[in-house]
């Protein structure tokens, strides 16, 4: 079957949606997979991620923190805010457990909606698809630079109701998107439709702690051929304008709600610093339409 009918049956990620699958440029998504421990990517993704390390030696920590804060977000959400509709845009390699095993296990009948647009992403959809039979996963393959297409993606109407609330989450996504795509009309626009009570997980590299070993990645990175920038604490706080933010606002992942952390899935961080970790994350409630 062809990637477009994988992606079609499925009803379920940033380079053009068709792109080929270039094993000898590094990507973005299969670096974070290396970073987290993974076995999808390639030589020039190794190469790549070893380079990073040598300016960054907490880049793992840093991968496995940020996880983490996503795997508590999810069920922050789903167990203390009722959210049973979920949108993950920047999917990456799946990675278990998966933002619909973590949403599940609270709330048998959610349904989630990833969307990406890496070949490899999509070749791997498959394990972003084992749903509770009370539920529903899909996949959309889609540029987060062309946000409609994600939004008016028939494998997202079919499975989540805009007129109810969605978390959208937007997670080590938005620093490979550059200042001249507009990031924070991007949001906006993926916010948009968003009923009331909608909230937005989101998570940031930053150059606040460590500005030398970031600003060094961020060469190498660009170096690679993958855009992004990073961000200061007040051009993350810009993504939630209009929104509600949960406490503790905004902050570093490692001391976003701890107490949510699940020993048995792995997702429990231990001690790191703000350093290693160079990282903002914030949680926010959409209030008005």
């Amino acid at each position: 079957m062809t990637a477009q009918g994988v992606a079609a049956q499925t009803g379920s990620g940033p380079e053009p949606p068709s792109s080929p699958l270039n094993q000898g440029k590094p990507h973005s998504a299969r670096m974070y997979d290396y970073f987290l421990g993974g076995k999808d990517n390639y030589v020039a993704d190794r190469q790549a991620a070893a380079k990073v390390l040598t300016m960054w030696p907490g880049v793992m920590i840093a991968a496995r923190t940020n996880r983490a804060f996503m795997h508590r977000a999810i069920r922050y959400l789903a167990a203390e805010r009722g959210i049973r509709q979920f949108l993950d845009i920047g999917t990456g390699i799946p990675t278990s457990p998966n933002l619909h095993e973590v949403a599940q296990s609270i709330a048998p009948e959610a349904r989630i909606v990833y969307a990406d647009n890496d070949p490899i992403v999509l070749a791997h959809a498959q394990a972003l698809l084992g749903s509770d039979p009370r539920g529903r996963t899909a996949y959309v393959d889609a540029n987060v630079a062309e946000p409609d297409t994600i939004l008016n993606a028939p494998e997202l109407t079919e499975v989540l109701d805009l007129s109810q609330p969605v978390a959208l989450s937007l997670c080590a996504l938005l620093h490979f998107v550059p200042d001249e795509w507009d990031p924070y009309a991007i949001v906006q626009r993926l916010l948009e439709p968003l009923a009331p009570g909608s909230y937005l997980v989101l998570s940031h590299i930053t150059p606040d702690f460590d500005p030398e070993a970031t600003q060094r990645t961020v060469q190498i990175y660009h170096s690679g051929g993958i855009q992004g920038k990073i961000r200061t604490k007040a051009e993350v706080e810009r993504f939630f304008t209009g929104l509600e933010l949960v406490e503790p606002g905004i902050e570093v992942p490692h001391r976003w709600h701890p107490d949510l952390a699940a020993p048995d899935t792995g997702t429990d961080t231990g001690d790191v610093t703000d350093e290693e970790v160079s990282f903002w994350v914030g949680v926010a409630r959409k209030t008005a339409s």
